[in-house]
Formats: C-alpha cells, sequence, structure tokens
C-alpha cells in the first residue's frame, strides 16, 4: 500500500504542478480556450495555482524527509476541497471531461488524504 500511495502521491504532484504552473504563469494564453476561466476573476485563480504549486509540493517533501508528515494529508485534503470547487464551476460551463477530470483528481488525492492517515501513516 505505502509503495501504491507514494506513486499517486507523485503522480497527482506532477499533474497539480503543471496545473498550477499553467494558472499563475500561461493564465492568458489558455484562458482562451477554457470557458470556464471566466467564472471567477483572474487573481483567484491565480490564488488557486499558487494553493496547487505548495500542495504539489506538500505531497512529497514532508513524507520524504519524515518531517510532519501529517502535511502530506493536510495539503491532500485541501486539493480535494479545491476539486470541489472545480467541479462545480465546470458544471456550471457544462465541461463534462473537465467535470470527469476534476471530479477523479479529487478522488485521488482525497485517497491519498487516507491513505496516508489510516492505510499507510508514515510517522
Amino acid at each position: 500500500m505505502n509503495v501504491f500511495l507514494w506513486v499517486l502521491q507523485i503522480l497527482g504532484a506532477l499533474l497539480y504542478l503543471s496545473s498550477g504552473v499553467m494558472k499563475v504563469f500561461m493564465f492568458d494564453k489558455i484562458s482562451q480556450d477554457v470557458p470556464s476561466f471566466g467564472a471567477l476573476p483572474r487573481n483567484v485563480w491565480a490564488a488557486l495555482g499558487i494553493v496547487e504549486l505548495v500542495c504539489a509540493v506538500g505531497l512529497i517533501v514532508p513524507d520524504a524527509l519524515h518531517w510532519h508528515p501529517h502535511l502530506t494529508m493536510m495539503a491532500a485534503a485541501v486539493l480535494a476541497v479545491e476539486s470541489l470547487v472545480f467541479i462545480w464551476v465546470h458544471v456550471r460551463y457544462r465541461e463534462v471531461s473537465a467535470t470527469i477530470l476534476s471530479a477523479v483528481l479529487g478522488l485521488v488525492v482525497t485517497f491519498i488524504a487516507y491513505g496516508r492517515m489510516v492505510l499507510a501513516p508514515i510517522l
């Protein structure tokens, strides 16, 4: 289970790093192609991108260094809550594939939080 959680954490971190980079540094370029980016102000998207960047690091570093491993659970939980926001936005704009992707990612980070809290905690 520990190896499986590590694989999910690494994949999740990579996905959220790329998403955060796009929201913070490439917003103008990608917002033209995604209608739902008009749902929230640019500053909110940038803040969500920064949250994703911080949490992506939080999925890996605390567990890898055995330094406050509870931060990994917190990072995963924050990303799970953020995915609910994205699901709401994508549903409002009837973006089915983006809604499904947000839901799957939300379930993955929820499982990471649960897994690191109950199934295979790093002490």
